[in-house]
């Protein structure tokens, strides 16, 4: 038996790549799929996505002088391997973990991470950006820009693509297209790359290609092989990529590393307009339970690497996600004018429990944020109950039609805001801390935030009941309390109206969404100091509860405000209506906490809001500060 060498321990950068046989090659991606199912196994994360690009990445990095050549990787979900050839591989099994590798590009990372990525479809404009400063500076280096086929339901890719030709010659775009975003991707252009693999004339000439080639000699019939992948643009067509100025050259298969190697080699060469190279992947690619999970296994948490079976913390109470949907169930089972929009996260957000119900009902319209907001303001327009179920991060992409298209037309979208607050692994850019901020900004605006599983259910039936206008609930990843909840459908909440959960006499704390819970641990904490504290749960930043808040002024020396957001959130918008009723000048002594002005890098989100100041001590402390007492002298001494 031969013995083979391993080559991942000799890959300190992907210059030692460039010496490599093919053959080699094709060695150490094999090594570098097993380290990548190793890392993953151990720290959880995306491997689907990473799985199908490791012959490209591979590929990439032998072909182009990274870091003087720049790649840019379009979301980051598949950067593992990556990662691991660029001098990061004794570090990957700290994946999204508190202190290790971001599970995303990261430039403050690593040279070879020239822009940070974890949204879809920026991977073009970026390259577009490095290619008019290496064009204004004079200088030769190369550009490449690897999106997905998922993240071409996003107009930023065809925005960039439209200006690509007007800004440069000289671009590559790898185009990775294995038919699965995180969903299966929807609309029109998946169909079309589907079809160009998979339509009857393309499998003619390849079936016909192929009896000729089969006649011909040894060296021949591998020269035919390869030149087919130059050929297949011709019979598919490429005909969209080409009528926006690009070169078109595919589709080939995403795992032959000789044909890999061959058309990259050719389309680096290319210098008189852009390239786009269709490169056919596989999902999960390599790892049989990756390749036979409905979802590729695109995010996973620990597995065992021989099973692939997921060690699965033990069952706790509902997600807020799924009481979420399943309020959304009951409220739809009487009132048929309810529909769900996702932007391409059904399972995420919980529609897919909803479009299990309600097929017709239920509209994904792929990675297309801004779509899905005038789509639902379309919906409303026309006397629908549309529920927009955006996470709060990729909210941000729709903004400017929440501001135009909804609220200024007072149209009645009802904005599910998942993953609000900290995200824990995925770190700063899922995190969904200024929601508050820029939806309580908008003139109109009704604006919740859920408290705990019961409170949400409530906010679904109160959302429900507005018709008026538009509003939006906000609410954590991760499970609830427990709490028993409606055999029925919730009951609505009374608009801008708040609640006491317990009466103290020295401090008012004010919570608004999950740092309820903790408010009163922090209660609990100021008691035992001789402090009885009140605790509000705010339920609305919008419209406030200006008679609760009054109320609190006149019978508390200080109110501390609690949110899971940035700064110019529920504290700013406390302290104006405080300010406009005068409650500050009689003495009134305030703290707002928020999130720390920073990009909170990833950790358990436990740690993080410890690190926050928003867990109990910190909230312990911030009373105590505003009362002037120093927390570490007895109660009742002032500092």
């Amino acid at each position: 038996m031969t013995l083979v060498t391993p080559l991942l321990d000799k890959i300190a950068s992907p210059a030692d790549t460039r010496g490599l046989s093919v053959a080699e090659l094709k060695q150490l991606a094999s090594e570098v799929r097993a380290e990548t199912i190793g890392a993953v196994s151990v720290t959880g994360g995306h491997l689907g996505a990473g799985l199908g690009v490791v012959e490209l990445t591979v590929a990439l990095h032998h072909v182009f002088e990274t870091p003087k050549d720049i790649l840019i990787w379009d979301v980051g979900h598949q950067a593992y391997p990556h990662k691991i050839l660029t001098g990061r591989r004794d570090r990957i099994k700290t994946l999204r973990q508190g202190g290790g590798l971001s599970g995303f590009t990261k430039r403050a990372e690593s040279e070879y991470d020239p822009f940070g990525a974890a949204h879809a479809a920026t991977s073009i404009s970026a390259a577009l950006g490095f290619c008019a400063a290496r064009d204004a500076k004079g200088e030769t280096n190369k550009v490449v820009a690897v999106i997905g086929d998922g993240s071409m339901s996003a107009g930023m890719a065809y925005e960039a693509m439209n200006a690509a030709t007007d800004t440069t010659k000289q671009l590559t775009v790898i185009l990775n297209d294995n038919d699965m975003s995180i969903a299966p991707p929807v609309g029109g252009m998946s169909a079309y790359l589907a079809n160009l693999v998979s339509g009857g004339a393309y499998r003619k000439a390849r079936k016909l290609g192929k009896t000729v080639v089969e006649k011909l000699p040894t060296p021949m019939r591998e020269a035919a092989r390869k030149a087919e992948e130059y050929a297949r643009g011709m019979v598919t067509g490429g005909t969209f990529f080409e009528e926006l100025g690009f070169h078109y050259v595919g589709p080939i298969d995403g795992h032959d590393m000789d044909a890999l190697v061959s058309v990259l080699k050719n389309a680096r060469e290319f210098e008189d307009k852009p390239v786009l190279v269709h490169v056919v992947t596989q999902k999960g690619k390599g790892y049989a339970p990756a390749e036979g999970a409905a979802d590729k296994l695109h995010a996973v948490v620990k597995f065992d690497v021989v099973t692939g079976q997921q060690h699965k913390a033990a069952a706790g109470p509902p997600s807020y996600t799924k009481v979420f949907a399943q309020e959304l169930v009951k409220q739809a089972e009487r009132d048929s004018k309810i529909v769900a929009i996702t932007a391409a996260m059904p399972s995420g957000t919980g529609l897919d429990i909803f479009q299990k119900a309600f097929p017709e009902r239920t509209f994904d319209v792929g990675i297309a944020e801004q779509h899905a907001v005038t789509f639902a303001a379309g919906l409303a327009a026309d006397g629908m109950k549309p529920f927009a179920a955006i996470y709060s991060t990729f909210l941000q992409r729709g903004y400017d039609q929440v501001v135009h298209d909804v609220a200024i037309q007072r149209l009645p979208v009802r904005f599910a805001m998942d993953r609000a607050g900290l995200v824990g692994a995925d770190g700063p850019t899922h995190a969904g801390t200024f929601d508050i901020g820029f939806m309580g900004a908008l003139p109109g605006m009704i604006l919740m935030a859920a408290a705990d599983e019961l409170e949400l259910a409530r906010m679904v039936a109160t959302a429900v009941e507005i018709d008026d206008r538009p509003s939006a609930f906000r609410y954590p990843r991760g499970e609830g309390l427990g709490l028993e909840m409606p055999v029925g459908c919730a009951d609505p909440l009374e608009i801008g109206k708040g609640r006491i959960v317990r009466e103290g006499t020295s401090v008012a704390i004010v919570s608004f969404g999950t740092r309820l819970s903790e408010s009163l641990k922090a209660a609990d904490l100021l008691a035992a100091r001789g402090l009885p504290a009140t605790v509000c749960d705010a339920r609305f930043a919008k419209p406030l509860d200006i008679d609760l808040l009054l109320r609190l002024a006149r019978e508390h020396e200080a109110i501390i405000t609690v949110e899971e957001g940035a700064m110019g959130g529920f504290g700013a918008f406390v302290l104006q209506a405080l300010a406009e009723h005068g409650a500050l000048d009689r003495g009134l002594k305030i703290r707002t906490l928020v999130l720390p002005d920073i990009f909170q890098d990833q950790d358990k989100p436990e740690v993080m809001y410890a690190q926050a100041g928003l867990d109990a001590e910190g909230i312990m402390r911030g009373a105590l500060s505003a009362l002037g007492i120093d927390n570490v002298s007895a109660a009742g001494r002032r500092a």
